[in-house]
């Protein structure tokens, strides 16, 4: 395997917040959930990303509890509240949220900014594939083994 990289742009830490239809909203202060849902309170509530795990139940995020700077909340139908989260409904919500945030990354709403590819470093394979080659030469009896692994340094 190969080294695995990736630069991310610093940018202020905000609230985003990902609604029902998938679209985001970002707040550069703390804010209440009873703000953000107004009328809507009744029909939905905001979630932690943080919190929610698939096969445990859905909480609510008190609505007079200030959401934080840097984290990812979710408007969910009542409906979800308080049973557990089932592993389509979680990849529907991280399909939706990754979704939102390229949206908004790819200038949507006038704000500029791009996504920066993982860039992986490889060993040349023609290399990898000749060193294999010479390993297997030999009569079979008493053949050196190497493993083809390396260490990884953290």
């Amino acid at each position: 395997m190969g080294q695995c990289t990736s630069v991310q742009a610093t940018s202020p830490a905000t609230v985003k917040l990902i609604l029902s239809d998938g679209g985001l909203r970002e707040f550069s202060w703390p804010i209440k959930p009873a703000y953000i849902l107004g009328k809507e309170e009744q029909t939905s509530f905001v979630c932690d990303s943080d919190t929610m795990e698939i096969d445990q139940s859905v909480t609510a995020t008190a609505s007079n509890k200030e959401l934080r700077l840097g984290q990812i909340y979710f408007v969910l139908p009542r409906s979800m509240l308080n049973r557990p989260l089932k592993a389509e409904e979680m990849a529907a919500l991280v399909v939706r949220a990754s979704g939102a945030l390229a949206k908004a990354s790819s200038g949507g709403k006038g704000r500029k900014g791009t996504v920066t590819p993982l860039v992986f470093e490889m060993e040349e394979e023609s290399n990898k594939e000749k060193k294999r080659v010479a390993e297997r030469k030999g009569s079979g009896k008493g053949r050196k083994f190497a493993p083809d692994l390396s260490a990884i340094a953290e």
